[in-house]
């Protein structure tokens, strides 16, 4: 069984609200916040992750980082997350990343999928609406060790004219413990290669192999406001698609048998319009910034049966990165 959910599930890490839609059509920057109420009671089994306020200035469009280490008991398996942002947040992310910031450090100079090739961060959850939430299938659990570091990539717009405080609350509800569970990981992939000529259209695309044994419980995509169209493709068949780049959706896969690539390989496809706006007189290149560059990404999540441990898997253009 699978259902096609929005906003995506994402991954975040997994990468699901309760509402059903196809990923069609445009969107505008969802800028109707809710009240962060810190003094809610977080999991009784899992953690919280609470982002401080940030004052961003009126009509000022930014991305902050803020980075923790999550202080749990035992390895946990993450069975549900949900977040709140306030007012002018655009998204979140949770990455899980060896970083050397120390606890609390909120800056800007993070990149969405910065780090090296032996430290790739993992996209572990995110949100773009004010109020989110996302569960795995029964029995089907995101691994988080002890002392494991994260930070949370959050994207701010402030369309009115005066200052506003951001922030974001993240939990994570956990298996109890000694409760089995399936452990889970990323499929993340990245292109590079993106090149949109001066008002004109362009693409991007890649190729990658998947590891044999992969069930699939949901796939999405990721790019930025020139996308007209992003795909996840099985050889020539048609997984997922969108034509929404701010709010492209996810499709979940709720049971058995879940979903395995027959081809043993994942293509995605993103193509673009730079044809009107501010970028049309310039190429658009990839890069982290919504106003000026480009993306083009499938980000999914998925479990091996039987298996004890699951490693997130990353794919630069056509590369699995081992």
């Amino acid at each position: 069984m699978h259902k096609i959910l929005r906003p995506m599930f994402l991954a975040g890490l997994v990468v699901a609200a309760a509402c059903n839609g196809d990923g069609g059509g445009g969107g505008g920057d969802d800028d109707d916040g809710v009240d962060v109420d810190a003094g809610s009671n977080p999991p009784v089994e899992g953690f919280r992750i609470q982002t401080p306020p940030i004052t961003i200035a009126a009509g000022q469009e930014v991305t902050y980082c803020y980075y923790t280490t999550l202080n749990i008991p035992r390895v946990m398996g993450v069975k549900r997350w949900s977040s709140t942002m306030t007012q002018g947040s655009h998204h979140l992310i949770v990455f899980f990343q060896d970083h050397s910031q120390p606890d609390g450090t909120i800056d800007q100079s993070c990149g969405g999928v910065g780090g090296s090739i032996t430290n790739l961060p993992v996209w572990t959850y995110s949100a773009q609406t004010p109020i989110q939430e996302s569960m795995m299938p029964a029995g089907i659990g995101m691994q988080v060790n002890q002392g494991q570091k994260a930070y949370v990539q959050m994207h701010y717009f402030n369309a009115s004219d005066a200052p506003i405080e951001a922030s974001a609350t993240i939990d994570a509800e956990a298996y109890a413990a000694g409760e089995a569970f399936t452990p889970a990981a990323a499929f993340v992939t990245y292109n590079t290669n993106i090149n949109i000529p001066a008002g004109s259209t362009g693409m991007a695309t890649g190729t990658c192999s998947v590891p044999a044994g992969t069930k699939f419980f949901t796939l999405g995509t990721h790019a930025h406001k020139r996308a007209t169209l992003t795909r996840v493709s099985d050889g020539t068949t048609m997984v997922f698609e969108s034509m929404n780049w701010e709010h492209p959706g996810a499709r979940l896969w709720d049971a058995n048998p879940f979903f395995s690539f027959a081809s043993n390989q994942l293509t995605y496809r993103c193509e673009y319009d730079n044809r009107t706006g501010p970028t049309s007189g310039m190429p658009v290149r990839e890069g982290d910034s919504a106003a000026t560059d480009e993306m083009c990404m499938a980000v999914g999540y998925y479990f091996i049966d039987g298996a004890t441990s699951a490693r997130s898997r990353f794919c630069v253009n056509s590369l699995l990165v081992p």
